[in-house]
């Protein structure tokens, strides 16, 4: 099932989880455990879930997996936006924009498996 933009993404979230554990150990430096929490859960699933995603049983599962992938980066791209928002709270800086392109990646392979 591994193809070259697959297996893109799986590098990306990949990178990007690194970066956001860097971000929320900041985060937990400054005592904002609260926010730390959830974005850390729903930054490093999104790619655990693309990652399980490539041992998908069939186009369906897939498909599933990489839906739960995309909602995953949803939520995160809200917990970033709050950080960035919010008074008091370090800037997420590139991860806001890494997060956008992740998002667009998994709605072009959704899209593209649906059409098969």
């Amino acid at each position: 099932m591994q193809t070259n933009k697959q297996n893109q993404i799986v590098d990306l979230t990949f990178s990007f989880s690194l970066k956001l554990i860097k971000y929320c150990a900041v985060l937990n430096l400054e005592r904002k455990y609260q926010i730390s929490n959830q974005l850390f859960k729903s930054g490093t699933s999104t790619g655990a879930n693309v990652r399980e995603a490539q041992n998908a049983e069939s186009l369906t599962d897939f498909i599933h997996k990489i839906k739960i992938a995309a909602k995953e980066a949803d939520e995160t791209e809200y917990w970033l936006q709050l950080c960035k928002k919010s008074e008091g709270y370090i800037d997420p800086g590139e991860l806001c924009s890494e997060i956008n392109s992740i998002q667009k990646i998994l709605s072009k392979i959704i899209s593209t498996c649906k059409k098969k």
